[in-house]
């Protein structure tokens, strides 16, 4: 009997950022109208003009806008769409969306609710798995009459409390020890009710040193059923993950050869259709089911590149009604890939979110990389949603190779205007341990990889002299008379320019004056440089310096200059003449890390706390934050409430020695 194939044709991108872009791609390229969604701060967003068309979910929250499965529905019908991709996060595992989307008579690309329920529910799915023979670890759920203590102790410390809905690392907490349980239940409930819509959480066995390795799957509506190999995500701060590579280094024939079939047990117990991923930990030899992720993962295009298959054609393909266009014997391992991803965070500051606006935004055109980003130069990363920038892939005929060219590619990107991972990746991928393919989930504790960069002396100066230059120019380029004149001409003798420049903890002091023939003569540090200026003046830097090229790309944005160089960014702050010495009157005062909500306070004015009490607590980008004691002392003023919005840098509470 003949399939009976409905083609799409326009479809509507349940999300946003990244995701929605490289769903758009390829509907496009299969020549599927597309249609995109938008929050009040994505109206400029890269992925709502490559759309075809748009629809405003009028709301600024994630709650308001694409969680509300009414609007959702709305904009669909509104807009004519035949199809609903839901990306990942936000509703792509929410049963009830799916099974109304089906009820509307459009085309849902993703498994069917059923599987969706079981699945979203990763107790039901530890149950289903144990009747399909995989191996699973001991958990055990937290109702109103769960013995909390007793749960944890039955299972042994350390335990995850981990949510039941959702994912992304969001309302998970190790516990080491009971007295620390608790405080872990309430706030990994707040988070996954904020996050998810469902607060039930559960304790699981937690693996201190172990590897998460997942398995990709395909399925079509006529009982076909592929694995596409191995993916390990094991480098994760906060339990999300940061790099991901395909196949596993830790993963023999052997061992793929037993996860893939538990894969295709577990999917056939399911019924599945679609994209799907089976998560595993492996340890040793050993490996335990995590939890089907029933969408398509973040980290799919790692397995596209080893693979040579998009994945998302081929869920279109299926929604259609279309059988896999390969099986599994046309699959084989092709390289290696690895995805890094750049979160706009600051590693130095325990990987707190860091929010802001994109000055710079320029992908490398090193190493061949795949940049699957959410932005362009001029978007804002909000406090509203996930902070990543984008997802960069390179795939290499080896692993080491693959390592090498995505470090480089990272580094030779130019992102400016907020501070990122970036260099922490780099640092990563550089390690010998990351390199001998030591990557157990414990890896960033234990490695302890550079979160910054250091920058040497001699970047700064020739960073401090492509400024002098550049500005210079900018200067010469705007006057308004004696536009004739060489920049710096002077008719006497006359001192030397003189620029201040600060990099962190560094000061660069610089003097320059033109010569006759054209060329700067500059000193910085005592050292006398003769700068030829081939290009300066719009924004792009190409001088000799002593017969050295230095080529750079350098914007102003106040009194900061950003500066990219092939060996990565680096902001130069120029100083004033006579510099400021107004002192900060908040002293003992404990301010905001970065801009966020509160979402409970602990202490109040007049309290003796001890360092490390907890004194408030901070919802930014949908993960908690807990703001602790510096030191020993008393609360002399809390300065905000319950639901305020912080900026960076707020004063929260005062604090006064005991």
């Amino acid at each position: 009997m003949a399939h009976v194939i409905t083609p799409i044709t326009r479809l509507l991108i349940a999300n946003r950022g990244e995701i929605a872009r490289r769903i758009i791609r390829t509907a496009h390229d299969m020549g599927i109208s597309t249609v995109a969604i938008y929050a009040d701060g994505d109206a400029q967003a890269p992925f709502v003009k490559e759309a075809d068309s748009a629809v405003a979910l009028d709301g600024r929250t994630t709650a308001e806008t694409y969680l509300d499965v009414d609007k959702v529905l709305a904009a669909c019908a509104r807009s004519g769409a035949d199809a609903i991709h839901p990306g990942y996060g936000f509703l792509s595992e929410n049963e009830a969306f799916a099974q109304a989307v089906i009820d509307a008579g459009i085309k849902w690309l993703g498994p069917t609710p059923e599987v969706i329920g079981l699945m979203g529910d990763k107790l039901s799915a530890k149950r289903l798995m144990d009747e399909a023979g995989v191996p699973t670890l001991p958990g055990i759920e937290i109702s109103a009459d769960t013995d909390i203590a007793a749960a944890a102790k039955e299972i042994g410390y350390p335990v995850l409390v981990k949510a039941s809905a959702g994912g992304g690392g969001r309302g998970m907490r190790v516990v080491e020890q009971e007295a620390d349980l608790l405080g872990a239940v309430e706030g990994a409930k707040r988070e996954a009710g904020s996050s998810f819509g469902d607060d039930t959480v559960f304790l699981e066995k937690w693996l201190a040193v172990s590897r998460h390795v997942e398995i990709q799957i395909l399925g079509d509506t006529h009982g076909n059923l592929v694995h596409c190999y191995e993916r390990e995500c094991s480098i994760q701060r906060r339990h999300q993950k940061i790099i991901e590579e395909a196949p596993s280094p830790a993963v023999t024939e052997a061992i793929r050869s037993r996860m893939g079939d538990a894969a295709i047990a577990a999917a056939k117990k399911l019924g599945y259709s679609s994209a799907g991923t089976v998560e595993f930990l492996l340890s040793g030899e050993d490996f335990y089911f995590l939890e089907v992720n029933a969408r398509l993962q973040v980290e799919h295009p790692i397995t596209e590149e080893i693979i040579g298959k998009d994945l998302v054609r081929e869920q279109i393909r299926v929604a259609e009604g279309e059988t896999l266009s390969f099986t599994q014997d046309d699959l084989s391992i092709n390289g290696h890939a690895i995805e890094a991803r750049l979160y706009a965070e600051d590693p130095a500051k325990g990987f707190l979110p860091a929010p802001g606006p994109v000055l710079a935004w320029t992908p490398s055109t090193v190493g061949k990389a795949r940049f699957d980003s959410g932005v362009e130069t001029g978007s804002e990363i909000s406090t509203q949603f996930d902070p990543m920038i984008a997802k960069v892939i390179v795939h290499a005929p080896s692993r080491r190779e693959a390592a090498g060219r995505l470090a480089r590619v990272l580094e030779t990107t130019e992102i400016q205007g907020l501070r990122t991972n970036r260099d922490f990746l780099v640092a990563t991928l550089r390690t010998g341990e990351f390199l001998a393919g030591d990557t157990t989930t414990d890896f960033i504790e234990r490695v302890e990889p550079a979160r910054t960069r250091d920058i040497a002396r001699q970047e700064l100066i020739e960073a401090a002299i492509a400024v002098a230059m550049e500005s210079q120019a900018q200067r010469r380029n705007k006057a308004k008379v004696l536009r004739s004149l060489p920049s710096g001409w002077r008719n006497s003798t006359m001192p030397m320019e003189q620029l201040n420049f600060r990099c962190g903890d560094d000061d660069i002091e610089l003097a320059y004056r033109l010569h006759r023939d054209g060329r700067f003569r500059l000193i910085c540090d005592e050292e006398e440089h003769l700068i030829e200026a081939y290009e300066c003046g719009s924004g792009t830097v190409d001088l000799d310096d002593n017969g050295r090229r230095l080529q750079f790309t350098v914007q102003a944005h106040g009194n900061d200059w950003l500066v990219h160089s092939n060996a990565g960014d680096l902001v130069l702050q120029q100083q004033p003449r006579f510099p400021d010495t107004s002192l900060d009157g908040n002293t003992g005062g404990l301010t905001a890390p970065m801009p966020g909500s509160v979402l409970a306070t602990e202490v109040a004015a007049g309290a003796s706390v001890a360092k490390g009490d907890l004194l408030l607590i901070m919802e930014a980008m949908k993960m908690e934050h807990r703001i602790t004691a510096p030191r020993n002392g008393v609360i002399d003023a809390v300065h905000v409430s319950v639901g305020d919005q912080v900026d960076n840098g707020q004063l929260l509470v005062s604090m006064a020695e005991e």
